[in-house]
């Protein structure tokens, strides 16, 4: 445990995210309503338009178009942020975990349909299969839209997490320890709460917190294509629309990266340091509970 310094690192910078995610909010440089003015009249006279640069007029990361300060932006919008990626993957192996436990024989429906499940969406990647989805005219005008995107973005990836936690259950009903189960008559709903679930657990962790930092930076990836998790279009004029971010997550900060980069910088890379960061995270906290899990096993 003491030279695992990837759980260690990862379980620090985790309680960072903590920290920021329920506690930021409510310090006091952080403006929690996220006012902001588009126009600043500075003591030494003359105007100035948002967007804001870091550190001008007191803007720590800069300021976005709206004149809103960027870090009480994150600081703010992580909770948003986590809350979508959370619902997203903890949906996804509610559904998972049984689909796999279900097919441990290898045979009959629930293998076919996990094997069916996950053929039908590894075609592709998953950033381009969910920017189509969610596209669609249904969807993008939906009232619930951000509850179907994290539905549809959790299910996608379901038969790739059941997959592989059938094949491991398969594997396991190999051992001799389960085989001895099975012949003294021990009933299904025991052998899976006190065999297979011990047994398989821990990597069950490991997948979960990895799948964590790949939702994570899937969000990020989507915003880069204009897709997001939580919009609703607001008419402009006649035939035309906009579109308005309903959510304060991290990917929405990126929504004009490609001007941005050119024109005002920090607007998008502070977001995407959050949710490079993040990621990093969740990956170091796998690996690290990998390794506390795997410490009793020859190297």
């Amino acid at each position: 445990m003491k030279k695992n310094y990837y759980l260690w690192l990862g379980i620090f910078l985790a309680s960072i995210l903590a920290v920021i995610t329920f506690i930021g909010p409510y310090l006091p440089f952080v403006d929690k309503e996220l006012t902001g003015e588009r126009l600043l009249f500075p003591a030494d006279g003359g105007v100035l338009v948002a967007p804001f640069a870091p550190s001008e007029q007191g803007y720590l990361l800069g300021s976005d178009r709206e004149g809103r300060d960027m870090l009480s932006l994150i600081i703010v919008g992580a909770k948003d942020t986590f809350f979508i990626v959370f619902s997203i993957v903890i949906i996804r192996y509610a559904i998972a975990i049984p689909l796999g436990l279900f097919g441990l024989k290898n045979t009959g429906f629930f293998p076919w349909f996990v094997r069916w499940w996950n053929q039908l969406f590894s075609s592709f990647p998953v950033v381009i299969t969910a920017a189509l989805i969610l596209c669609l005219p249904p969807l993008l005008f939906h009232d619930q839209r951000m509850f179907i995107a994290i539905w549809v973005i959790a299910l996608i990836e379901v038969g790739r997490v059941a997959f592989i936690i059938q094949k491991q259950a398969y594997d396991l009903s190999q051992k001799p320890f389960i085989e001895a189960g099975v012949t003294i008559g021990v009933r299904p709903i025991r052998m899976i709460s006190g065999y297979y679930l011990p047994n398989l657990g821990p990597e069950i962790i490991v997948n979960f917190f990895s799948d964590i930092a790949r939702v994570v930076m899937l969000i990020g990836q989507l915003a880069i294509l204009n897709v997001f998790i939580s919009q609703i279009f607001v008419q402009t004029g006649y035939f035309s629309f906009t579109i308005f971010n309903t959510s304060n997550d991290w990917a929405t900060l990126i929504k004009e990266a490609r001007r941005d980069f050119i024109q005002a910088i920090w607007i998008p890379f502070y977001p995407m340091l959050a949710i490079v960061i993040s990621a990093f995270t969740f990956n170091l906290l796998g690996e690290g509970l990998r390794q506390h899990f795997n410490r009793h096993l020859p190297s």
